[in-house]
């Protein structure tokens, strides 16, 4: 789905920035115009700033979003979620971030969990990049645990998996 939405922004290369900011921060647009999270309203001069664009683009990609129901719906519903991949270590959980192979293959954050849960470790969140919105996607988990070198490699080894990192 969010490649349709991208791709509405074809040709449009300073609009398809602030969408994808949007989408990437979970920002909605309300009815009125206003970019909000949650009810807290984001001006567009910040978001421009943000992207590196004139606020008119900003405002002409809101114009665009409320003009056509799909997008208008979409947007109004977006919500923004608290990641916590930067205050892990302060609340004493860890984080591993896992690359795929292939982002948009089934089954890579099933077999991560499997092999987690072997270890007798809990996943307290997990947040996977959309492959059709991020140009290197990965797979970040936050376990209740640190997390043993073995665990490491054997996440290594996977088939679908290109890379493994601890983030501190």
């Amino acid at each position: 789905m969010w490649r349709e939405v991208v791709e509405r922004f074809e040709g449009l290369p300073s609009q398809k920035k602030v969408v994808e900011l949007l989408l990437e921060r979970g920002f909605q647009v309300s009815p009125e115009g206003k970019v909000t999270s949650g009810g807290i309203e984001i001006p567009h001069t910040q978001i421009a700033n943000e992207v590196g664009v004139d606020r008119r683009v900003v405002d002409m990609t809101v114009k665009r979003i409320l003009n056509v129901p799909e997008l208008q719906k979409i947007f109004e519903n977006m919500r923004s979620i608290a990641f916590l991949a930067d205050v892990a270590p302060l609340l004493g959980l860890s984080v591993i971030i896992i690359y795929p192979e292939d982002a948009k293959e089934k089954g890579i954050l099933g077999e991560v969990a499997s092999v987690i849960a072997k270890q007798d470790i809990s996943i307290r969140q997990a947040v996977s990049d959309d492959p059709y919105i991020v140009d290197d996607p990965k797979l970040t988990i936050i376990t209740d645990k640190n997390i043993p070198g073995e665990l490491i490699e054997e996440i290594g080894r996977l088939k679908r998996v290109k890379g493994v990192q601890i983030h501190q």
